[in-house]
């Protein structure tokens, strides 16, 4: 018997949150499997592409995800809806050590909610779990908060990869399981096609 080929989606992801959350520092570790200490502030927003194999109800598949990483700074918020409109999936990022940061985070879950796609799978990120000693925001709290929202809650360090992995393959799987519904931001391909990762920075 020929095995079925799998299938590849290719899904728009956005990563929003504050300044200095560690947004692109969880993409690059994802992406390239690094992490500096000193990660430059990102200019308008930057891009990635990287493909994760899924396994599931089964059928196998790859998503593709190209990976919009939004800069933090107060000024470039009026640019976010050109990044996240017609998403199929968001990360909403805050640092534990920081509750501004944490109430930041919840405004772009209620915008995402106003504006984005009704079908978003959408994710609430605490990182920075390896400065433990100085965390202000609860996990209870923010994991009761993601409950009532509807998000699925992690908290990750880019600096150790803690959940960093595991993050992108909750939101892959999740995609696969809503994928008959072809929710906006999400393009489906038949057969095999070659999977890798890319990287690009966009200023603006």
């Amino acid at each position: 018997m020929t095995p079925t080929p799998s299938s590849v989606i290719q899904a728009k992801l956005v990563l929003l949150g504050d300044l200095g959350a560690g947004k692109t520092s969880i993409v690059v570790r994802f992406a390239k499997g690094l992490y500096y200490e000193c990660q430059e502030s990102t200019i308008g927003a930057a891009f990635f592409s990287q493909a994760l194999p899924v396994s599931g109800g089964g059928e196998d598949a790859t998503v593709r995800f190209d990976i919009w990483d939004t800069a933090g700074q107060e000024r470039y918020h009026s640019l976010a809806p050109m990044y996240y409109r017609g998403a199929a999936a968001a990360v909403v990022v805050y640092d534990i050590t920081s509750m501004d940061s944490y109430i930041r985070a919840k405004r772009w879950v209620d915008e995402l909610q106003r504006q984005g796609n009704p079908h978003l799978v959408m994710a609430l990120v605490g990182n920075k779990v390896d400065l433990e000693k100085k965390r202000k925001v609860g996990t209870q709290e923010a994991l009761e908060y993601a409950e009532r929202n509807g998000l699925f809650f992690l908290e990750t360090s880019a600096k150790t990869a803690q959940n960093v992995g595991e993050l992108f393959y909750e939101l892959a799987e999740r995609l696969v399981k809503v994928r008959p519904n072809h929710p906006a931001g999400m393009v489906l391909h038949d057969g095999q096609r070659g999977v890798g990762g890319r990287w690009f920075c966009c200023s603006g």
